[in-house]
């Protein structure tokens, strides 16, 4: 599959639009995958994109893409964990993360990002989040099991806000992004394996059609939200020494 999880170019691309820079000397796109919205950043901001995972098979799958777009000039792929962000990468002016920072929690993510992120810099990190207060029985006890610490996106904003950041804009991925080239495909794979001869696979194929089912029923309750940081610049402090 060419892409792991829920999006598109188009969400990439609007969210990449509202951010009022459209240069940046240093791009790290954390928990990359196999790369879709790398791709996208490279295009459309001609920059090169570092594409951060810890699959080596995913990062292959990038660099293979990346070449077969003509965009392997723009793309550099690095095998390291994504907590290790500041000490590879101590100046970020652009951070993206799709689908990615709940590996680390949310609130662990945008505190480890913010030291590698220069004064001014951004942050777009998207996250599963809660749209309604009201929330049906079986989708709340859906995530309960799966996600356990998905919040709402007013209690996401707030944690950005305590972990330094300035809250430029929010996006709501599109109900599109979802099901084109992901579940429209998972779908029948996971179907494919529920007479699979081993139990975990059939397990795991049953659980990928559980989540169809629930997005199915859910009508709007959780969403994958971008969240687009900006780093506040550094002021300087006028000393003022007194003198007796």
């Amino acid at each position: 599959m060419e892409k792991l999880g829920p999006g598109s170019n188009a969400d990439t691309l609007q969210v990449l639009a509202m951010i009022p820079h459209d240069a940046f000397a240093v791009i790290v796109d954390a928990g990359s995958g196999v790369g879709r919205q790398t791709l996208a950043l490279a295009n459309g901001l001609r920059t090169r994109v570092h594409a951060v995972d810890t699959s080596e098979r995913h990062l292959a799958s990038l660099a293979r893409y990346s070449a077969e777009s003509g965009l392997e000039h723009l793309v550099e792929t690095h095998c390291i964990d994504m907590a290790d962000i500041p000490q590879t990468f101590p100046e970020i002016d652009l951070l993206w993360a799709e689908c990615a920072a709940y590996h680390m929690g949310f609130p662990n993510a945008l505190k480890t990002w913010f030291r590698a992120i220069r004064p001014g810099g951004y942050a777009v990190v998207s996250e599963l989040s809660w749209l309604r207060e009201e929330v049906p029985d079986p989708v709340r006890a859906y995530f309960q099991s799966g996600y356990p610490d998905m919040r709402t996106a007013d209690q996401n904003l707030a944690i950005a806000r305590d972990a330094g950041y300035d809250v430029i804009a929010t996006h709501l991925l599109s109900k599109a992004a979802w099901i084109d080239g992901y579940y429209d495909k998972l779908e029948p794979l996971a179907k494919s394996l529920l007479q699979h001869p081993e139990q975990a696979v059939r397990n795991f194929a049953d659980q990928t059609l559980k989540g169809i089912r629930i997005f199915d029923s859910a009508e709007g309750n959780y969403g994958y939200v971008f969240y687009v940081l900006r780093k506040p610049e550094l002021t300087s402090t006028a000393v003022c020494k007194q003198t007796t």
